[in-house]
């Protein structure tokens, strides 16, 4: 089977670099046994774009958060100019499709939580001159703005400054991603966008009940709305056995998960919501384990060769591998180029900070 290019929704290796490399982007030419990433994996799996996630732990908090995402951003950046024969930065789908025609690698930029813009409009904007192109509405734990899938719930969803931030992304081009969002969250965010909307890496949750994965109504709203569920590999949201097995606490030997896992979740989004709404969130670098097969990125094509075993057409391939993720980002495109050259208009005062904001601006 022909080498299908992949565009993959979510990878961690930002974090796992400042983790572990104190942010060096040298050396990317491998080996990095210690990593699930590096650019000879990446040409072998055949990926041709991907979504660098920029995430913060929420140890750090406010302005913490905010300099830390602005560091990872520098490393995307950084990254793609000390490789610029593997490596290009894009934000969109003309760029993308420039990158991969030259035999480059997009690199495309997602913030990986709400809290990362610190209740402020201005900072969701810097972020999107910046290249980021998405946004997960939360991570883990419930924002001051909407409620995540694993945190107590506290606004029974979107409250109204998080509607005026979905509003606000709209505007100015950047991709709602509704991964780590509760249930509530996700179908309120799916009815007020405007534009198609992202998970960039979750699984279904009929067949795994992870609170991290998609509701069967919420698959098929998104797909209405022209958007995406890109499917984790992470082998607690595709294998029951393995959530299970976690939830009990891990002892023995963890339940064996394989590419055949995921490629279930990826057949039960088709056949619920048809294939424009199916794509890759591998979430590679984000998590320690992987399935058999899909251990590294190294292994997109396997995961390809078996949904072509189960019948995939060549045309229903390329729609999961890249073509979906590459119509979602493009419909925002204009949007986003109208922001870069200040066509957008103008936001509404009250999405600069959250309405409730009563901080004395008065200095003493």
């Amino acid at each position: 089977m022909p080498v299908i290019p992949v565009i993959d929704g979510h990878n961690d290796l930002a974090w796992a670099s400042r983790q572990g490399r104190g942010y060096r982007v040298d050396g990317l030419e491998g080996p990095l046994p210690q990593l699930h990433t590096d650019l000879p994996r990446l040409r072998a799996g055949g990926v041709a774009g991907q979504f660098w996630s920029v995430w913060v732990d929420p140890v750090l908090s406010g302005a913490e958060q905010v300099t830390a995402t602005l560091e990872q951003i520098d490393f995307v950046h950084r990254m793609a100019d000390a490789h610029p024969d593997e490596l290009r930065l894009a934000a969109t789908a003309e760029q993308v499709r420039r990158a991969m025609d030259d035999g480059r690698i997009a690199s495309l930029i997602g913030v990986e939580g709400g809290a990362q813009i610190d209740g402020s409009g201005a900072v969701l904007r810097a972020y999107a001159r910046a290249g980021a192109r998405y946004l997960t509405l939360t991570w883990s734990v419930t924002t001051g703005w909407a409620d995540s899938a694993t945190d107590e719930p506290r606004h029974g969803g979107l409250s109204a400054f998080g509607r005026d931030v979905v509003a606000e992304m709209n505007r100015i081009g950047m991709v709602v991603d509704l991964a780590h969002v509760s249930p509530a969250t996700m179908r309120d965010a799916v009815a007020i966008s405007t534009a198609p909307v992202m998970v960039s890496h979750s699984a279904a949750l009929t067949l795994c009940d992870h609170p991290r994965n998609v509701p069967d109504d919420v698959v098929a709203a998104i797909a209405a709305g022209g958007g995406v569920v890109m499917v984790a590999f992470v082998p607690s949201f595709v294998s029951q056995a393995r959530r299970d097995w976690v939830t009990a606490g891990e002892t023995g030997e963890p339940p064996a998960v394989g590419i055949g896992d995921v490629a279930d979740h990826l057949d039960h989004i088709r056949e619920v919501a048809g294939i424009g709404a199916v794509g890759i969130g591998a979430d590679y670098d984000g998590t320690d384990a992987m399935p058999s097969g899909l251990e590294d990125v190294s292994h997109y094509q396997d995961l390809l060769a078996e949904l072509a075993a189960r019948g995939w057409s060549q045309a229903d391939l390329e729609a999961v591998a890249h073509r979906n993720a590459l119509r979602v980002l493009e419909a925002g495109d204009d949007s986003y180029r109208a922001f870069l050259a200040g066509r957008a208009g103008q936001p509404d005062p009250h999405t600069i900070v959250p309405a409730a904001d009563t901080r004395d601006s008065r200095k003493s």
